[in-house]
């Protein structure tokens, strides 16, 4: 099982530079256009953050852009939700999130919650893949509900032949980085709780937009570099500095030593150039705007 790994897209409703500069649709276009010759691909994955403002335009244009790739290796997209998404544009545009080859709604089954939740399950080539929506509207962390993980325990009282993976934006790891800490997955011992002895290899997120590894007590962790642009950890502690270079994952499953990561980078000649930084002030009052009310 070989999966092309995405997030972090951010498009809008317009294909131009964005208020930092970055045209996030171009971005896309590179990192799809550099992926032409990425060896064999059985299912494409985008873990969130698919609009940068929530716009059907964003998602039609994902769909599209994303979904001809995937069209010409006949291979199926499955999207989640980030914080910067919308659910009701998102289900209008992308439905469950899975799609066929050919754009159509593909999932083996969905959840229905009152306020719209994004979650469903797709069966490829024996590998049960869920999506999750760990969105929480007008913040940055992320949370999974009960009712989601509810749930899933259901879903995974029955194996599946080749086992599952979990995609959701927003990480149960961090590294010790305070931003991270503030805005990853805040319900991490919920989730662990929730798949615990079942048949969950790997989780795949997004949302930090650089690429890390670790565990979920003894569950793989793999969160992927963004495509609009990456966070390089050489600023100052306590800062953040976004570069430019859309970046995706090859991950492989199956084989002995699986799972496997091979991170791909955009030849963009605009690679490392600073798209933001934010000192001390500036990234804790994002913080506290988007994070969790104490």
């Amino acid at each position: 099982m070989r999966i092309l790994h995405l997030s972090d897209t951010h498009l809008d409703r317009f294909d131009g530079p964005n208020k930092h500069g970055v045209n996030a649709t171009e971005s896309l276009r590179r990192m799809l256009a550099d992926l032409v010759t990425a060896p064999h691909i059985d299912v494409v994955v985008v873990s969130g953050d698919i609009a940068d403002d929530g716009s059907q335009e964003a998602y039609t244009r994902a769909r599209d852009l994303i979904g001809a790739y995937a069209s010409e290796r006949n291979v199926p997209v499955l999207y989640s939700t980030g914080n910067h998404d919308e659910r009701r544009a998102f289900a209008k545009v992308l439905g469950s999130g899975h799609l066929d080859p050919m754009g159509n709604d593909r999932a083996d089954t969905a959840i229905d919650t009152a306020v719209g939740e994004r979650a469903a399950v797709s069966l490829v080539d024996g590998f049960r893949f869920v999506t999750l929506d760990s969105l929480v509207p007008e913040k940055g962390y992320g949370w999974i509900s009960d009712a989601q993980l509810t749930w899933l325990r259901d879903v995974l009282r029955t194996p599946a032949p080749r086992g599952t993976v979990l995609v959701f934006h927003h990480p149960p790891i961090t590294l010790d980085v305070g931003v991270q800490h503030a805005l990853g997955l805040r319900n991490p011992e919920a989730l662990a709780d929730a798949v615990r002895g079942s048949d969950v290899q790997l989780i795949l997120c997004g949302h930090f937009h650089l690429q890390i590894f670790g565990y979920l007590e003894s569950t793989a962790v793999w969160v992927t570099p963004g495509v609009v642009s990456r966070i390089d950890l050489t600023a100052p502690v306590g800062t953040e500095r976004a570069v430019q270079g859309a970046s995706a994952t090859l991950v492989q499953l199956g084989t002995p030593a699986s799972p496997l990561f091979h991170t791909l980078h955009a030849r963009d000649p605009q690679a490392g150039t600073t798209v933001y930084e934010l000192d001390e002030r500036q990234l804790s009052s994002v913080i506290e705007r988007l994070g969790p009310e104490n």
